[in-house]
């Protein structure tokens, strides 16, 4: 089961994060709507990746050192560190059926676990 938050950066629903998928299903923060929109991933059009992003986070990796540190002295925290506070983000365009879309930015995770029934449907055409 997977459950991912993301957050929209373009597109016809807010541009925020805490939009989510969960069980099969696009969770989506409206402008004009209190609840969020509930949408079945069957009603994804398209999707596809327009960028995969590997960053650090700084006290991701500050964190990692210090238990690194702890645990296995100086070497431990440079091990830990670099190692540590890594981030994998993937920019995702999704078109539904409706003609509505948006631009998006999930965990690489999350976003294999969105765009596989997509990919499978892509190799058996």
């Amino acid at each position: 089961m997977a459950f991912g938050l993301f957050r929209i950066i373009a597109g016809d629903f807010q541009h925020a994060s805490g939009h989510q998928f969960r069980d099969g299903k696009l969770c989506l923060k409206s402008a004009d709507r209190i609840h969020r929109e509930i949408i079945d991933t069957n009603q994804i059009e398209k999707i596809e990746e327009v960028s995969a992003d590997d960053s650090r986070s700084i006290t991701g990796s500050f964190g990692w050192g210090l238990a690194g540190a702890f645990v296995a002295g100086p070497l431990g925290a440079l091990a830990a560190g670099f190692i540590g506070g890594k981030r994998n983000e993937v920019t995702f365009i999704c078109t539904l059926k409706d003609d509505r879309s948006f631009v998006g930015v999930i965990n690489a995770r999350d976003y294999r676990d969105l765009s596989a029934p997509f990919l499978l449907a892509k190799k058996d055409a």
